[in-house]
């Protein structure tokens, strides 16, 4: 039987009599979009960028009311992160700019935030991913990192046409950061390195990243373009 995923809501993850039957159906899906034209690679272009998504307390921390374990998801996050600074790529991250004076949306019938008096540190960054000074933190209001944001103006500045995204959640900021993204950039995805609380939602948004936006790679095979990307460059310097 197919294993669970390693990550995400004790609530939230697939019976396990129905986990194998799903994803031997989205690799029967995969297969016939696959015969269709659709879901070709890609990969990378010449110029990439990082960007790193809500790798904050409010998600990553079991005690939030809509916080899950996601440390796996943060160490493959971080080890796509080190190759990046190695390989001297544009880094960027991103977290919520919660302030509870913006005027309510109709998105807030629809999730209410459970938010303590004094939230600053909730939507602050996990301390493993040590942000450097140089490296741009982007605070949102939406789901995409684009909406609202001068990302695709700091992204074009410099050249990027390749985007990997990283971090949480699968179906909701990655997603949305990916189909904004698509328009002007290559999108890659480390799979180890998103997810979120929902194993059905994590899959079933995976499987359509990887169709229709970007490219859904393992991480191993991130690290590896990002090490040859590193050694190009050395030699150039």
């Amino acid at each position: 039987m197919s294993n669970p995923l390693t990550f995400g809501s004790d609530d939230l993850s697939l019976p396990d009599e129905l986990r194998e039957p799903l994803r031997a159906h989205l690799d029967d899906l995969r297969a016939k979009y696959l015969s269709l034209g659709w879901g070709d690679r890609m990969g990378f272009g010449k110029t990439p960028a990082l960007v790193v998504i809500d790798m904050a307390r409010y998600w990553l921390d079991t005690a939030n009311h809509i916080g899950s374990s996601l440390e796996t998801v943060l160490d493959a996050t971080c080890r796509v992160l080190a190759s990046a600074r190695t390989a001297g790529i544009p880094v960027f991250f991103t977290s919520f700019a919660y302030d509870p004076a913006d005027p309510p949306s109709p998105q807030n019938l629809k999730l209410k935030m459970q938010v303590h008096d004094n939230p600053e540190d909730l939507f602050d960054l996990h301390p493993r991913l040590q942000r450097k000074p140089t490296e741009k933190l982007i605070r949102k209001r939406y789901a995409s990192a684009f909406k609202g944001t001068n990302f695709h103006e700091m992204l074009t500045s410099l050249g990027i046409d390749t985007l990997i995204v990283t971090g949480v959640s699968t179906s909701h900021c990655v997603y949305a950061t990916c189909r904004d993204a698509i328009d002007s950039f290559r999108v890659i995805v480390p799979c180890e390195a998103v997810g979120e609380r929902c194993e059905i939602m994590h899959e079933v948004n995976l499987l359509d990243i990887d169709i229709d936006i970007g490219d859904v790679t393992p991480v191993e095979d991130v690290v590896r373009h990002l090490a040859r990307l590193a050694h190009t460059n050395s030699k150039i310097n």
